[in-house]
């Protein structure tokens, strides 16, 4: 029975690993699981490049896959041929795929290692149904499958409609959150909801508004930007839905396991508890934008992995648009501004203090005294808004620990000048004049300091 890859939306969820057949060239077979399967258009499908493994060197010498598909609701199986067409490194597509990786890896302590190489794009040859895969036939799959849910249109604006007049009737900012998650909540059913805005005395983290369903447990809940699915949502700025959380955590977890065992390494960073529910099996972020300045980030969870799907995501992006130009209004008449007026990227740099190694969004940078200088110069503009420095300040500073004598400061400079133009442009060194020089960022930096690598 043929099938169209349109209509197997719930397969590309996450939520069931599907699995892969590939053949070397001396027709020596291999079969593993796939976590995830993307669905891509009606004709192609993508899969996650995060190592050199077995099925990668046989696509290499044999393009032709083989690829089982499972449904998670109804418990179908589609086999599904495919051909391999391109690897993607960059683009929409990899950004996406990307994002959800990193969310995992931040969660399980493997960012920087568990990261996406690329986005393999395969083209389909044939999709077919596994004819009897479920014998007998089970009546009461079949009536859920078919089953519609009620409301309709009709019911869907009426409630956006609540929702809007909450938001723009709205006093002041306690009663413009708490009225929209209630909506949201008693309306939809989206019982599990929270709302974070961008900390004014540290732009590096998020601060919990308003929540919902949660029974106080997330007051004063902070989460940094870039880690999670909040954080990467606010340093992305675009949606971000993971379905089969629990799974993908267990696949980060044996990945960890197994560098540790490889390796021998007990210096991987803690993993990173869940923010809200400890057992979300599906997470929905959307960010809060006015114009381009990120606000905040709208945050959804439920234990059931079938939770959202296509419909939340363009409902919640309409919601969400509202509550960011809520915050803006209300939130501007405060004492304290909760806006962030910046659409430039955030880079994130790590500095391991034992061996003053410095990593940018995962990737080594620079070690050793260019280390340190780095580490000085990004510190005191956090701090302090400096961008301009001098070579004889830098001489002076004990803590760099340059020589007494021939400290060769000037090629030092050289080679972190050289290292941030290949690997970091946001960040630039500009000599000003004799022995000086200015940071110029067109970035926005978040600085971690760790003791080991």
């Amino acid at each position: 029975m043929t099938a169209r890859l349109a209509d197997l939306q719930s397969c590309f969820q996450g939520i069931a690993p599907s699995v892969i057949a590939t053949v070397s060239k001396d027709g020596e077979p291999n079969i593993t699981y796939l976590s995830h399967v993307y669905y891509v258009d009606a004709g192609h499908v993508a899969l996650s490049r995060q190592f050199f493994n077995k099925t990668v060197r046989n696509v290499a010498q044999n393009p032709v896959v083989t690829i089982v598909l499972y449904d998670p609701i109804d418990f179908r199986a589609y086999h599904l041929c495919a051909r391999f067409e391109r690897s993607e490194t960059t683009g929409p597509l990899f950004e996406t795929m990307s994002a959800r990786i990193d969310v995992i890896a931040s969660h399980t302590g493997m960012t920087g290692v568990f990261k996406l190489i690329s986005a393999d794009v395969y083209e389909v040859v044939s999709l077919e149904e596994v004819a009897g895969y479920l014998t007998p036939p089970d009546l009461a799959l079949d009536a859920l499958s078919s089953a519609t849910v009620g409301g309709g249109p009709l019911t869907e604006l009426r409630g956006l409609q609540v929702v809007s007049d909450r938001i723009t009737r709205a006093g002041d900012l306690d009663e413009m959150l708490s009225g929209s998650l209630t909506a949201l909540d008693e309306l939809f059913g989206f019982s599990h909801a929270m709302v974070l805005a961008v900390d004014p005395r540290d732009e590096s983290r998020l601060v919990t508004l308003a929540s919902r369903g949660y029974e106080g447990r997330t007051a004063g809940l902070a989460v940094k930007v870039g880690e999670g699915l909040i954080g990467t949502v606010a340093a992305r700025r675009r949606m971000l839905r993971v379905a089969g959380v629990g799974a993908e955590l267990r696949y980060g977890r044996a990945v960890r396991e197994s560098l540790a065992r490889r390796d021998g390494s007990q210096d991987l960073p803690p993993e990173l508890p869940l923010p809200g529910l400890p057992d979300a099996q599906a997470q929905l972020g959307l960010p809060l934008l006015v114009g381009c300045r990120l606000v905040g980030v709208l945050a959804v969870e439920s234990p059931d992995p079938f939770c959202f799907d296509e419909w939340d995501e363009a409902y919640l992006q309409i919601v969400a648009n509202q509550i960011a130009q809520g915050i803006d209004r209300l939130g501007g008449a405060e004492e304290t501004p909760l806006v962030v007026a910046s659409s430039r990227p955030v880079r994130r740099f790590v500095f391991y203090r034992n061996d003053d190694c410095v990593f940018v969004d995962g990737e080594y940078l620079v070690r050793n005294v260019p280390g340190r200088i780095l580490w000085k110069l990004l510190g005191q503009h956090a701090r302090e808004g400096r961008t301009e420095f001098t070579n004889r300040e830098l001489r002076l500073d004990p803590a760099l620990g340059l020589p007494a004598l021939k400290d060769n400061l000037e090629s030092r400079l050289i080679l972190l000048r050289n290292r941030l133009a290949e690997r970091c442009p946001d960040v630039r060194m500009v000599s000003t004049g004799r022995g000086r020089f200015a940071l110029e960022l067109d970035c926005d930096t978040e600085l971690v300091e760790r003791d080991t690598a």
